[in-house]
């Protein structure tokens, strides 16, 4: 995958992306669409994917990527280091020259950012050990285990800490990398760049990997099922643990237990989720004022919200209404 020219008028800025046998084609391709598409903006991405010897790699989905040599070919100051990742990561922190590589190129970079399965190669190289990190769900518990000394969060779309930047599976990888523009260059950009790839404006970090009406899928325990089908219905009724432990005829200590098992989470914690996308839901999709979507949502007032989504997205309500109305009120558009 060659460099893609910048536009004039602006100091270059070089992503590095580390390439390997076996990596997630996505975890390559998905960010590096997103600094390129970028440069028809006013960014001035350049992305330099390099591999151990210089030499093509074949991905996981077995299509081939053009590299542009080695890291020896690289700037002394890459602006962002980006590591992939690779389902079958033992054989890859297992590669030593890998690891040592990825210690030194970070080393140099002025951030450092993994995708995906990217996130044990870091942690391998010690990039990790005393910071928060993030991973595809499925893979969160095995970094924890074989990496304890990092602070594995299983739930976010991408986590930053101070100039490491993790990212969950796959398509977060683009998450990442649009709200890394817009570190750069600002909001707009990084609307600009969502449009044209038509992809959601860069979700907050702290967004959850996937919906909390689905985690789990098919919980075995007929109450749980019957409590979350109840807080799912109408998230914006009375919901604590005592009115839905009576409702379930069981006790408040029991369902406590029974959620615990069955979701890893407390019910009062999966109500709060499930408030949280509805409160999401009613910001991106109306123009009800701020307090008439926390009542509606069941958070009782808007601070109480606006103490949740600062917690959990990182951002406020009325910011996280202005990122995704622009993008939905410019498809609408599209379309008339």
């Amino acid at each position: 995958m060659a460099g893609v020219t910048p536009s004039p008028g602006r100091r270059a800025h070089v992503v590095a992306v580390l390439a390997f046998d076996g990596v997630q084609l996505l975890d390559v391709t998905g960010p590096a669409e997103v600094f390129t598409t970028a440069n028809a903006y006013g960014a001035r991405y350049v992305v330099r994917t390099v591999s151990l010897t210089g030499e093509d790699v074949r991905t996981s989905a077995g299509v081939r990527i053009g590299v542009d040599g080695p890291p020896e070919s690289l700037p002394p100051r890459p602006g962002t280091l980006l590591v992939p990742g690779r389902r079958e990561w033992r054989r890859v922190v297992a590669d030593r020259q890998l690891v040592a590589r990825v210690q030194e190129l970070a080393g140099r970079a002025g951030r450092t950012a993994s995708v995906c399965a990217g996130a044990f190669l870091l942690a391998e190289a010690g990039l990790l050990d005393g910071r928060r990190a993030a991973t595809h769900w499925r893979l969160a518990g095995e970094l924890a285990a074989a990496y304890p000394a990092v602070s594995v969060e299983g739930d976010p779309v991408f986590v930053r800490d101070g100039d490491v930047i993790t990212s969950a599976g796959v398509t977060a990888g683009m998450d990442l990398a649009l709200a890394l523009v817009e570190e750069d260059h600002g909001a707009d950009v990084a609307r600009s760049v969502a449009r044209e790839l038509v992809v959601f404006m860069a979700r907050p970090g702290g967004q959850s990997q996937f919906s909390a009406r689905l985690a789990p899928r098919e919980p075995g325990h007929p109450v749980v099922r019957r409590v979350m089908d109840a807080v799912g219905a109408d998230p914006g009724a009375r919901h604590d643990v005592e009115t839905l432990a009576r409702d379930a005829g069981v006790s408040a200590r029991h369902l406590g237990r029974l959620f615990r098992a069955e979701t890893g989470m407390t019910p009062g914690r999966y109500v709060e989720s499930v408030r949280l996308e509805a409160a999401q839901a009613l910001l991106a999709g109306g123009s009800d004022p701020v307090d008439s979507v926390a009542e509606g949502a069941g958070f009782g007032s808007a601070e109480t919200m606006r103490r949740t989504f600062q917690h959990v997205l990182g951002v406020s309500p009325t910011v996280y209404r202005a990122r995704f109305r622009t993008t939905m009120a410019s498809g609408r558009g599209a379309h008339t």
